[in-house]
């Protein structure tokens, strides 16, 4: 047994002052969160909207930094208020275990020793003369140089039950010490450098002692997290937590709490600012071109979220980040729980966690989030990168373009999604929409044959599309007149070869193409499906601009479905509508 902790230390310890500790860093913390929300929401957007110059640009500065120290100051003290209670917790087993053995030992009146031996009195009969055996003591059966005495263990009745209590005495005080042993470590560690600039190296050390704690408190946390329930049970279960309970899944498990669906806007969003930091800590330094590339995606998303607002924007909501795969992020622009509208955008081909998706795909979702508030203020818009895209490389990843695969992943994964928003809607009935873009209109058509469809969604949208899967717009399970497809003239995707096409021109060269065209009558096959655009798929076809030619513009006709400021919007403005709940007021088109 350790000499550095006895059994009477054990009995006596008082788990309630390292939980009253542990409550004074939790009160550090949510100071340190209410603070950095008042330099966030009040004085950045204050200065902005009253001051100009240069002294005003560095006074945003210097407040971004401190609201950057102070969302540090909240996860480690957040970090510090779980490692106290979960010590508490893991400790007060061990007591209980050790004070069950002492109450067995004095209901037979027993003597524990401070070494852990237990005393036991004389009792029973001598096998050949019949006298009473004399008492003994017994040690831990792994207690180095102590026995219990020779020729009395196996005849007296009480030895059998003192050594039972004097190892339950000493494995309670033995894993004592390793539990005090292990987290004394994490605590040292858990500490800042001096100064009041938090550096980008701490937030490294943040994201792995956010791990350290996590393993640490596994008993204690982990266990109870949801993972495999529906959105609903989800949302249920965090509405039964105490808020103490929140706080420190916030705390430890921001990256698992921020990308649970059924979980509320607003705490994903709290989840995922602070797992951010978090993941960009832990890209920092690394010189691979994955970790490269999504870093870039992280800072141009982090420096979006730090910028102001204007009057008449929709606020920016966090819903999902991870550097899963080619990475993922889901950000809102306005409240998708508050809201009576709500889209979600889907991207498909080449998308992924960089820079570009951060800022061309979002500012899709921004500026149909924008139009859709123009004609209904509860309104909300999704880019959603829940899946790993197919992505136009050198090698094998390039041909998942051509697959089912990624599709049918991504399909369930946003099926999902879609229902913890049903789940999260405080509105009676909300008006859901599922925008899909090239590859990520499969990827929608996959997600509506998921069992009962996609969850609440009304009407679906598809753009650019190369086929979504089956062949008729009443397939996709919300009515074939809630099915609208934007395809511009000159986008390429969107008169893709069908399948039958690509196989027989692989065989057979020219000669097979012309074949495989000769047996597509009506032309109206793409490679996964009936052209969405075709009169045989049944859709509502609105108005497009025709887009840029290929010689001149490549494939910029594909890219143009969400441009507002281009020659002709009336492509965003459909969508716009559409989002909305005002589907009336759409202008379609003759299919193809």
């Amino acid at each position: 047994m350790s000499s550095a902790l006895t059994w009477a230390q054990l009995r006596d310890l008082k788990c309630g002052e390292l939980e009253g500790a542990a409550d004074g860093w939790g009160r550090s913390s949510n100071r340190a969160d209410a603070a950095r929300d008042r330099i966030e929401q009040q004085l950045l957007t204050g200065l902005r909207d009253t001051q100009e110059g240069e002294a005003a640009q560095a006074a945003v500065g210097r407040l971004r930094q401190l609201g950057r120290n102070f969302q540090y100051v909240y996860t480690e003290c957040g970090l510090l208020r779980t490692t106290l209670n979960s010590l508490a917790h893991e400790m007060r087993t061990q007591q209980r275990a050790l004070r069950e053995a002492l109450d067995d030992a004095a209901a037979l009146k027993f003597t524990v020793h401070a070494d852990g031996s237990v005393t036991y009195p004389a009792g029973g009969e001598g096998l050949v003369d019949g006298a009473v055996l004399r008492g003994g003591t017994a040690a831990s059966s792994g207690s180095a140089g102590l026995t219990a005495p020779s020729g009395l263990v196996a005849p007296n009745p009480h030895a059998g039950r003192a050594q039972d209590i004097a190892d339950r005495v000493t494995g309670a005080v033995r894993a004592a010490a390793e539990i005090d042993w292990r987290y004394a470590g994490i605590l040292r560690r858990l500490k800042a450098e001096d100064g009041l600039k938090v550096p980008a190296s701490t937030w490294k050390d943040a994201a792995g002692d956010a791990a350290e704690v996590r393993d640490a408190a596994g008993a204690y946390l982990k266990d109870a997290i949801p993972r495999d329930a529906s959105p609903v049970e989800r949302r249920d279960w965090w509405a039964g937590l105490t808020q103490e309970q929140r706080e420190e899944y916030l705390a430890v498990y921001p990256d698992q709490i921020g990308n649970l669906d059924g979980i509320p806007a607003l705490v994903r969003d709290a989840a995922n600012r602070d797992n951010l930091s978090l993941l960009i800590g832990k890209l920092e330094g690394r010189d691979d071109d994955k970790s490269v590339t999504q870093l870039a995606g992280l800072r141009e998303i982090e420096r979006q979220l730090g910028a102001a607002t204007k009057p008449g924007e929709p606020p920016m909501f966090l819903l999902g980040i991870s550097d899963e795969g080619n990475g993922r992020a889901i950000v809102s622009y306005g409240n998708p729980d508050t809201s009576k509208n709500v889209a979600a955008y889907v991207p498909g081909l080449n998308t992924s966690l960089d820079e570009d998706f951060a800022k061309n795909d979002l500012k899709r979702a921004r500026d149909t989030a924008i139009a859709t508030r123009d004609i209904d203020s509860s309104s909300a818009t999704i880019a959603w990168l829940g899946y790993d895209a197919p992505q136009l490389i050198d090698g094998r990843e390039s041909l998942a373009v051509m697959g089912n695969d990624r599709a049918d992943m991504g399909g369930r994964s946003f099926s999902h999604f879609m229902s913890g928003l049903e789940a999260g809607n405080e509105n009676e009935d909300p008006h859901l929409v599922a925008i899909g873009h090239s590859y990520g209109s499969r990827t929608v058509g996959s997600a509506t044959q998921q069992s009962g469809g996609i969850p609440g969604v009304d009407d679906i949208v598809l753009v650019g599309s190369p086929g979504v899967g089956v062949d008729r717009a009443e397939d996709l399970r919300v009515g074939e007149d809630h099915v609208f497809v934007g395809a511009a003239d000159n986008d390429l995707v969107t008169k893709a070869p069908s399948k039958l096409q690509g196989n027989m021109t692989a065989a057979a060269g020219p000669v097979g193409f012309v074949v495989g065209g000769l047996l597509d009558r009506n032309d109206d096959d793409l490679w996964f499906g009936k052209d969405p655009a075709s009169e045989a798929f049944g859709a509502r076809r609105f108005r497009t601009d025709e887009g840029p030619g290929v010689l001149t513009g490549g494939f910029a006709a594909h890219s143009q479905y969400f441009d507002r400021n281009g020659e002709d919007s009336a492509s965003a403005d459909s969508i716009a509508l559409i989002a909305a709940g005002r589907a009336d007021k759409v202008k379609v088109e003759e299919s193809r």
